[in-house]
C-alpha cells in the first residue's frame, strides 16, 4: 500500500471515530430551551459564516412564530469549520440550524448520522430548486441533510473612480469588453499599474479562484475522491494564470486586515465578486465609497465560487422546529430578500423568476442591475466535483503556496512543489 493510501485510510478511520461520537452523543444546547406553550422552543440558534442576509428574516420569523432566533455569525470559513468539527465530535454546542458551504459539505456528508433527515420534517420541495443544487444536499445514504441556499455566480467588482484616474473605461459594458479572456484582464491590469503604480487586483489567490471554478471538471480530487492536485488540468490552469499576474497584484490576502482596509483605501481597483461578496465589499468600503463601485463580467464568461445549504444537526433538541426555520430561510421569498440584503444568489426557481429579483438594482454599486447580471448567469453554472477535504487543500496547501510565491518567499517551481506535497497531506481522508 502506498503512502497516500495509508494516509487516506488512517484519516478516514480517525474522522469516522470522531464523527461517530458526534452522531451518538446527545443533546445540542445545554440550557433549558422550551416554553410552556405546546413544548415550543423558546429559542433556536442559527450558525452562519460570512454574511448570508438573514438579519431581517429572523426577525420576521420571530414575529410569526414567537420563537426567538439567535444568529451566530463567523466571519471566515476557515474559523467556522473547526468549531463545527468540535461541536460534532463532542456532541454538544452545535446550532439548531447550521450552514454548510460547498467546500466543506462533502466532508460532513461522510457521516450522515450527525445530521437530521429533513425530508420527513418539511414539505417536499425537490422540484423547487436548481436540480443539481438540490441533489448535492443529499447524503450518500439518501437522506436529505441540506436545503439549498445560494450559488456564487462570478463577476468583477471594480472602482470606477480609480479606473477613471488610470485612463481606463468606467462604464460596465466597456469594462467587460476590456477582458473577454484572462489575457485581456492581465493587460488591463498592466495599464492600470503603469498609470498609477498601484496593484490592480487584490491578490493572485483571488485570480486563482476565478479561474479554478470555471473549469467544470475535477479539481483537487477525482470522482473516486483520490487526490489528483498534482495532475489536475483545472488546478494547473488556475495556478499558471494566477501566478502570471503577480505583477498587477496588491498582495492583499483575502480576509486579512490589509484586505479589509484595502477596499476603503483604494489599495486595489478590482476584485472577483461572487454574488455573496457584494455585501462584504460594501461593508469593507464604507458609506463614503457608495457609487464608486460597479460590477462587470468575469473574464472567460462565468463560473461559480461558493454556495451553501442549511442543515440541522442530529444533536439539536428541536429538530422539527429547526427544519421549519431552515425551510423558511430558503423559500423563494426569503431568498429574494437575502439577495437584496447582502447578495447571496437564489437557487430557488421561483425566486430566480421573481420580477423583484430580476429588476433589482444595487445603488451602492452605481445602480448595477445585479439581479439581471447574476440571474442570467445561473443557467450557465455547472457543478464541479469537490472532494471531502476540498477546503482544507485550498486553504492549507494551494493558497499558502501561492502566497509564498506572491510575496517572494519561494520561486514558482518551489511553491508548486510545496503545494503538491501539502495537498496529499491535507487531502487525505
Amino acid at each position: 500500500m502506498n503512502l497516500t493510501k495509508r494516509r487516506a485510510r488512517l484519516a478516514a478511520a480517525t474522522l469516522a471515530a470522531v464523527t461517530a461520537v458526534g452522531g451518538l452523543a446527545a443533546c445540542g444546547n445545554d440550557d433549558d430551551n422550551t416554553s410552556a406553550e405546546g413544548g415550543k422552543p423558546a429559542k433556536l440558534v442559527v450558525d452562519t459564516f460570512g454574511e448570508m442576509g438573514y438579519d431581517e428574516l429572523v426577525k420576521q420569523y420571530e414575529q410569526q412564530t414567537g420563537i426567538k432566533v439567535e444568529l451566530r455569525k463567523t466571519a471566515q470559513l476557515r474559523e467556522y469549520r473547526p468549531k463545527l468539527v468540535r461541536y460534532l465530535a463532542t456532541g454538544k454546542g452545535a446550532a439548531d440550524v447550521t450552514a454548510l458551504e460547498e467546500g466543506i459539505l462533502n466532508e460532513f456528508k461522510a457521516n450522515p448520522r450527525n445530521w437530521a433527515d429533513l425530508a420527513p420534517l418539511i414539505d417536499d420541495h425537490s422540484k423547487e430548486y436548481l436540480p443539481w443544487k438540490w441533489e448535492l444536499g443529499k447524503a450518500p445514504d439518501g437522506r436529505l441533510i441540506g436545503l439549498p441556499t445560494d450559488v456564487g455566480s462570478l463577476a468583477v467588482c471594480y472602482r470606477k473612480d480609480l479606473f477613471q484616474a488610470a485612463g481606463l473605461p468606467t462604464e460596465r459594458d466597456q469594462v467587460s469588453a476590456l477582458w473577454p479572456d484572462w489575457n485581456g484582464f492581465h493587460q488591463a491590469g498592466q495599464k492600470y499599474k503603469q498609470a498609477t503604480g498601484k496593484g490592480f487586483i487584490d491578490s493572485i489567490t483571488a485570480v486563482s479562484n476565478g479561474v479554478l471554478f470555471q473549469q467544470g471538471s475535477d479539481l483537487f480530487y477525482d470522482k473516486e475522491n483520490n487526490v489528483i492536485a498534482k495532475d489536475s488540468p483545472a488546478v494547473k490552469a488556475a495556478w499558471d494564470t494566477a501566478t502570471s499576474m503577480v505583477d498587477i497584484s496588491a498582495k492583499a490576502e483575502t480576509w486579512s486586515p490589509a484586505w479589509n482596509a484595502g477596499f476603503k483605501q483604494g489599495t486595489f481597483a478590482a476584485t472577483f465578486c461572487p454574488s455573496w461578496m457584494l455585501g462584504i465589499v460594501e461593508e469593507n468600503s464604507g458609506e463614503g465609497n457608495k457609487g464608486k463601485w460597479d460590477v462587470a463580467a468575469v473574464p472567460g464568461g462565468g463560473g461559480n465560487w461558493g454556495g451553501s445549504w442549511l442543515a440541522v444537526p442530529e444533536q439539536s433538541q428541536h429538530q422539527k422546529e429547526a427544519a421549519k426555520l431552515a425551510e423558511f430561510l430558503t423559500n423563494a421569498t426569503s431568498q429574494v430578500a437575502a439577495f437584496k440584503a447582502t447578495g447571496p444568489l437564489p437557487t430557488n426557481l421561483e425566486a430566480l423568476k421573481n420580477e423583484e429579483f430580476l429588476n433589482y438594482t444595487n445603488e451602492y454599486f452605481s445602480g448595477a442591475p445585479t439581479g439581471k447580471i447574476f440571474g442570467e448567469s445561473v443557467s450557465k453554472i455547472e457543478p464541479v466535483h469537490l472532494g471531502p477535504k476540498h477546503q482544507a487543500v485550498k486553504e492549507n496547501a494551494f493558497e499558502p503556496a501561492m502566497r509564498a510565491f506572491e510575496n517572494g518567499r519561494a520561486s514558482k517551481d518551489q511553491a508548486w512543489e510545496q503545494f503538491t506535497k501539502d495537498a496529499e497531506t491535507q487531502g487525505a481522508f
